[in-house]
């Protein structure tokens, strides 16, 4: 077993949170890198022994020099397809840079990268030649790298498989774009877990670009009437049409499923490509039976019946918490600051009371007024917002970094505190916290506080004309949950 860790760059995505877990059972030790130490501390495996965290900013070389020194192999699972990229593309090539200089200077035995199918000579999309550029950046290191290439990853949770399940289960008819005829080989997230391990252990791999994909070819249109099967759906009158361009297709998807335009459209595009194997070497050093696509999607189901799912493609985004942002704090200096803030002293204790506020939102809503909170969400969608269908992770657990409805938690602490932030579209920036106190004779003080910073006249004309809203809204919320949390004793 090796004596230097293994470091896992975007340790709370979608595939590092997963990945880690399954190092650790095999003996590795792990370094966990990602933009939020907190992040990282809160997730299940990070109390492990064998466990290290440390904070990483992908655009500084320091800070993955840092990461990188004393570790044995990399895992590089960074992506900047995110809202704050303005040219992801740019920004992949900067950490992929990073990650050369950092993997050259500790003196790295190996680089695994998991990338995506495609040929340069097929007009890729620029997601998959972004995905494709970043392996050959890695490739140009004088340390060795393996690159895993795989097509669309089925698994509970992942935003492929997010688009797939909304699209199908909400819509009995669809128009869709002529990509849906197009051949690919989609492969489990169990499986491509299982590869990515794999490299790790067999030497052969070093320097090797290797292509991922499930037993079977087939086409998103055929995937689409499999995923109807499995979730025990009428099938699905699919009518594809040349009209719809990618950008007018990532719109409808924005529109029906919880995945946003910016990461909708890239998928979309992607799509238009073949993405089928060429290159299956790994199923001879790596043996396996695979999922097939109607097995992959009926795990994930099972996952998402149960609510076993280990990571979401959501939880990759990160909430920084502004210094006005929690009501304790000193005024912030140099601007204006809107607050509605109501409390309730209640015949209940902390953990009921808790019990109740960290169970708010998804599909258990928001105690009050949830036509008025499906309103907003739908308003945030046409205007390019996340809006309420990201729902949670879980039914009854939070944890920091996970989306909310359009709401990502900000600082949790259980039995005391609930601070979420804001990622609806807003002339403004905004949280909604909940703090709760003991006091005496059985009976614990909730506070319920709604900050926001205006941006400009606009922001300040929101907040102005909400206040009537806002009054019915937020006094009708604390009072549910006050009764919500005393039939929880």
């Amino acid at each position: 077993m090796l004596e230097k860790p293994i470091l896992v760059t975007g340790a709370t995505g979608y595939v590092g949170a997963r990945l880690i877990p399954r190092l650790l059972e095999k003996g590795y030790k792990v370094r966990a890198a990602s933009r939020s130490l907190d992040k990282l501390k809160d997730r299940p495996w990070s109390r492990q022994s064998n466990v290290e965290l440390v904070a990483l900013n992908a655009k500084e070389p320091e800070s993955f020099i840092e990461a990188a020194q004393g570790c044995h192999t990399a895992y590089y699972l960074i992506h900047s397809m995110n809202p704050r990229e303005k040219d992801f593309a740019e920004a992949d090539r900067t950490a992929a840079c990073n990650m050369v200089i950092a993997a050259e200077q500790a003196g790295l035995q190996r680089i695994i990268y998991l990338g995506g199918l495609g040929e340069f000579e097929d007009q890729l999309s620029k997601h998959l030649r972004s995905r494709a550029e970043v392996a050959n950046i890695l490739r140009s290191a004088k340390v060795p790298v393996t690159v895993l290439r795989a097509a669309m990853i089925i698994g509970s949770g992942s935003a492929s498989f997010e688009c797939l399940r909304y699209l199908v289960d909400r819509l009995p008819l669809m128009l869709t774009p002529s990509w849906v005829s197009t051949p690919s080989q989609p492969i489990a997230i169990r499986d491509v877990l299982y590869y990515l391990v794999g490299c790790l252990e067999h030497d052969e791999l070093k320097g090797q670009i290797l292509d991922i994909g499930g037993p079977e070819v087939i086409t998103y249109r055929q995937l689409m009437d499999v995923y109807a099967e499995e979730a025990g759906l009428p099938k699905r009158l699919i009518i594809p049409v040349p009209v719809f361009s990618p950008k007018l297709s990532s719109y409808w998807i924005h529109l029906v499923t919880p995945v946003p335009a910016f990461i909708a459209q890239p998928l979309a595009e992607g799509l238009r490509n073949p993405a089928l194997c060429q290159n299956d070497k790994i199923k001879t050093i790596l043996p396996r039976e695979l999922l097939t696509c109607r097995e992959a999607i009926r795990l994930a189901l099972q996952q998402l019946k149960q609510q076993t799912v280990e990571s979401h493609w959501t939880d990759a985004g990160i909430a920084q918490v502004a210094e006005w942002s929690q009501p304790y704090d000193v005024a912030w200096s140099g601007g204006t600051i809107y607050e509605d803030r109501r409390s309730l002293i209640v015949a209940a204790t902390p953990e009921q009371i808790w019990q109740t506020v960290v169970t708010i939102g998804g599909q258990n809503g928001w105690y009050y007024a949830n036509w008025l909170w499906r309103l907003r969400g739908f308003i945030d969608r046409l205007f390019g917002g996340v809006g309420l269908r990201r729902g949670r992770r879980h039914s009854s657990g939070l944890q920091l970094g996970d989306a909310l409805d359009f709401w990502r938690v900000a600082l949790i602490q259980p039995e005391q505190q609930l601070l979420l932030k804001a990622e609806m579209k807003l002339p403004g920036e905004a949280y909604l916290g909940f703090q709760i106190q003991a006091v005496n004779n059985g009976q614990t003080k909730i506070e319920q506080i709604a900050r926001f910073v205006p941006s400009g006249l606009l922001g300040i004309l929101y907040w102005k004309m909400l206040i009537p809203l806002h009054t019915v809204l937020f006094g009708g919320m604390i009072n549910a949950i006050a009764a919500k949390s005393i039939l929880n004793k």
